[in-house]
C-alpha cells in the first residue's frame, strides 16, 4: 500500500518538505483554485505536478498518485446525461490528467453539500479538538435558520421540540458560525460556498429528484465518463456520502453497500471504481467494514483511513483519534493488506491518513480545518504501525 498526504496546493500551511517529514510518498491534490465545471488543461496539471515532483537537492522524492477532486457540476447531478456539456469538459480534465499519468481520480455525487459538519473544534478529552455533526444543532439550523420548506416533516415531534429549546438558547454568534461552517463549503469540498438564500435556491432546484432519479443520473454520468477512463487506465474511485443519510431532504445514494452494489452492476467498467472512506461510511451503525472492503476489494484503489465516533442519540458523531472510534482498523488493513498483495506495484491501493486531530502546536496555527499536520501524522504513524504488525511495509 501506498503512503498518500492530501496537500492543499502551494499556499496550504502544510508544504511539501512537511509531508516529507510524516514518510508519505504520495500526494492527493487537486486544481483546487479552477472553477467548478471548467476543464482542467494539460499544461495546468503538469505546471502542478512539476511543483510536487520536482525533487530539491537531497530531499525525499514525492508522486502526485491521485487526483482528489475533480468537481462534478451541479447540472451533472440534476439532469444526469442531459448536462453534455459539463461531461465533456470533466472527461477533458480526466484526459489531462491521464496524459501526466496520473491514474486515480476521486470524485463525490452529494448534491448541493459535500462534508457537512456544525462544528470544527469540539474540544476532546485530551484536550485537542475535532470536527463533530451534532444532530440538533443541525436540525436547529434546518428548521429555524435555513427556514426550509417542508422540513418539519423530516423530523419527529421530539426531534422538532429539542431544536427549538437548542435555536432558542444558542447565542446568535454560535448560530451564526454553524450557518457559516454548513454553508461556506468545507475545504477539499466540491461544492460552492452559498448565502442561506442561495442555500434555498439550490434546494428548490432539487425539488421531485428522489434516490431513484438523483442513483439514474450518476449512472448516465458513469456510462459516459467509464469509456474514456478505461481506455486510458484511469480509476475512478467514488467516495462515500459524509454523513451516509439523506441531508436537507435531499437523496443521498452512496452511503451503504446496497448502494455501491448498485452502481457496480450498472457500470461494470473496470474504470468504476470506490473510495473506501472509513470515517464515512462509519458513522452507519449498520455499515460493515471489514465485510465492504472484502465485497468490494478489487474496486478500491484508494482509500481515506479515519475513524468517528457515534454519540448517544446515533445520529451526532465526532472524529476520534484514528484507532479509538467504531471502526475496527485493524481488521479493516488486513482485508486491505489481502488485496494489496494480489496487485501489481504501480496498482497497489494509495491510503492517506484521513481528518486529523487539531493538536500540539497546531493549536496556535492557522490550519485547514480537518486536516492539520500533527494530527494526521499521528494517525498516519498509527496505520503505519499496524502494517508493520500485520508484515505488510507501507511504500
Amino acid at each position: 500500500m501506498r503512503q498518500g498526504w492530501r496537500w492543499f496546493g502551494p499556499d496550504a500551511p502544510v508544504t511539501l518538505d512537511d509531508v516529507r517529514q510524516t514518510g508519505a510518498t504520495n500526494i492527493v491534490s487537486a486544481l483546487h483554485h479552477v472553477p467548478i465545471g471548467r476543464a482542467w488543461t494539460e499544461s495546468e496539471v503538469r505546471e502542478r505536478q512539476a511543483l510536487i515532483e520536482t525533487t530539491p537537492p537531497g530531499r525525499s522524492k514525492l508522486t502526485w498518485s491521485v487526483i482528489e477532486s475533480i468537481p462534478i457540476p451541479d447540472a451533472v447531478k440534476r439532469t444526469g446525461g442531459k448536462a453534455k456539456a459539463e461531461i465533456e469538459a470533466w472527461i477533458a480534465s480526466l484526459e489531462a490528467v491521464a496524459a501526466c499519468g496520473i491514474n486515480i481520480i476521486c470524485y463525490n455525487f452529494m448534491p448541493v453539500v459535500d462534508w457537512t459538519r456544525t462544528e470544527l473544534d469540539f474540544v476532546t478529552p485530551t484536550g485537542a479538538t475535532a470536527m463533530r455533526f451534532d444532530h440538533e444543532r443541525f436540525a436547529a439550523f434546518d428548521l429555524f435558520v435555513l427556514r426550509r420548506p417542508g422540513a418539519e416533516n423530516g423530523y419527529s415531534d421530539e426531534d422538532r421540540a429539542r431544536a427549538k429549546t437548542v435555536f432558542e438558547a444558542m447565542p446568535e454568534a454560535e448560530m451564526a458560525e454553524i450557518t457559516r461552517i454548513i454553508t461556506s463549503a468545507l475545504p477539499g469540498s466540491t461544492t460552492e460556498p452559498m448565502t442561506v438564500p442561495g442555500f434555498r435556491e439550490k434546494l428548490a432546484a432539487y425539488d421531485g429528484i428522489d434516490a431513484k432519479r438523483l442513483r439514474r443520473h450518476l449512472i448516465e454520468f458513469l456510462e459516459a465518463v467509464t469509456p474514456a477512463a478505461q481506455a486510458r487506465g484511469v480509476k475512478l474511485t467514488l467516495h462515500p456520502d459524509d454523513p451516509p443519510r439523506p441531508l436537507f431532504g435531499l437523496p443521498r445514494i452512496a452511503s451503504t453497500a446496497d448502494d455501491y452494489a448498485a452502481l457496480f452492476d450498472a457500470v461494470p467498467s473496470e474504470a468504476n471504481g470506490m473510495c473506501f472512506c472509513t470515517g464515512s461510511l462509519g458513522v452507519r451503525a449498520d455499515n460493515d467494514l471489514p465485510a465492504i472492503a472484502r465485497r468490494f476489494a478489487a474496486r478500491i484503489h484508494f482509500a481515506h483511513l479515519r475513524a468517528t465516533r457515534r454519540e448517544g442519540d446515533g445520529r451526532s458523531f465526532h472524529e476520534s483519534a484514528h484507532l479509538d472510534g467504531d471502526v475496527d482498523m485493524v481488521a479493516v488493513l488486513k482485508e486491505l493488506v489481502t488485496e494489496d498483495r494480489r496487485r501489481s506495484p504501480e496498482n497497489t491501493i494509495v491510503f492517506r491518513s484521513d481528518h486529523g486531530h487539531r493538536m500540539l502546536d497546531d493549536l496556535a496555527k492557522t490550519v485547514t480545518p480537518g486536516y492539520p499536520a500533527i494530527g494526521r501524522l499521528r494517525g498516519l504513524a498509527e496505520l503505519r504501525g499496524i502494517l508493520h504488525a500485520l508484515d505488510a511495509r507501507p511504500d
